[in-house]
């Protein structure tokens, strides 16, 4: 099926691995120019250097950036001034009890994980509302709508990304733009790597008895009982990131393996 985005541009924030990495492969192999973006400038270089081998797609290029520091988000925008397909990717998470979570962190987790996407919106969907086409994707999570006791303040990131989202999508009303939100299940990638990991070490346990417990006890409601690989992420977001995804618009997209107990 060619999803006809050979002509787009399109940035992913967060791309140098996991589920971002994912998606700006497949955006690659359909034939668009992506923009990879990570923190540091050997990362991005490195997944530059890989989409290109593993594509054959040699319209990839990446711009560094950390989305904590408002400069580095301001040069990445003059250095990109039109982008067609926005993918708001960039995220932190860290398990932590609620009562130690100082002030600073729930506003550096909102920084990153929300404002992120609010600036980078604010300065492509009016470029998109006047060429009368665009995509801006949030990929938010399964905890925004059933939030993690072991990580509040990741999870209320999650449920601001839905809010934001949706009412950007009411500003869209009769064009040819369209925001949505991606809900992710519990996905296997670099961070949740390290974080089982941990885990194992901490309890003296395997890796494959962690992940074992963690759908019994953490995530019970899972229906396929396995982390997510990235791939399947990114299968659906380049679906709505393409012209044939033209009647999904103000809609929260689930690709989360079930874990919400709910058909809506």
């Amino acid at each position: 099926m060619d999803l006809q985005i050979k002509s787009k541009v399109a940035l992913i924030t967060g791309s140098t691995a996991g589920i971002g990495y994912a998606i700006a492969k497949s955006l690659a192999n359909e034939g668009a120019t992506v923009v990879i973006n990570g923190r540091g400038a050997e990362r991005v270089n490195n997944a530059v250097e890989k989409i290109k081998s593993e594509t054959g797609n040699e319209n990839v290029r990446g711009i560094a950036a950390d989305f904590s520091d408002v400069q580095q988000i301001d040069h990445l925008i003059t250095s990109l001034p039109d982008v067609d397909i926005l993918v708001n990717n960039v995220g932190i998470f860290d398990p932590k009890e609620f009562g130690k979570i100082p002030d600073e962190e729930w506003l550096r987790f909102y920084e990153v994980n929300v404002l992120s996407g609010v600036r980078l919106s604010r300065a492509y969907l009016p470029k998109m509302l006047t060429k009368n086409w665009g995509r801006i994707i949030f990929i938010s999570s399964e905890s925004g709508y059933q939030i993690p006791a072991e990580m509040i303040h990741y999870g209320m990131t999650k449920t601001a990304q839905i809010a934001v989202s949706r009412g950007l999508a009411e500003l869209t009303t009769g064009t040819n733009v369209t925001v949505n939100t991606v809900l992710p299940g519990p996905t296997a990638f670099e961070g949740a790597g390290d974080f089982i990991k941990a885990m194992a070490k901490e309890q003296n346990k395997s890796q494959q008895e962690i992940e074992t417990d963690f759908f019994a006890h953490i995530r019970p409601t899972s229906l396929i009982k396995r982390f997510i690989e990235p791939e399947e992420i990114a299968n659906l977001v380049t679906y709505v990131a393409s012209p044939l995804s033209s009647a999904t618009n103000g809609a929260t997209l689930r690709a989360d393996g079930g874990v919400l107990k709910s058909a809506f």
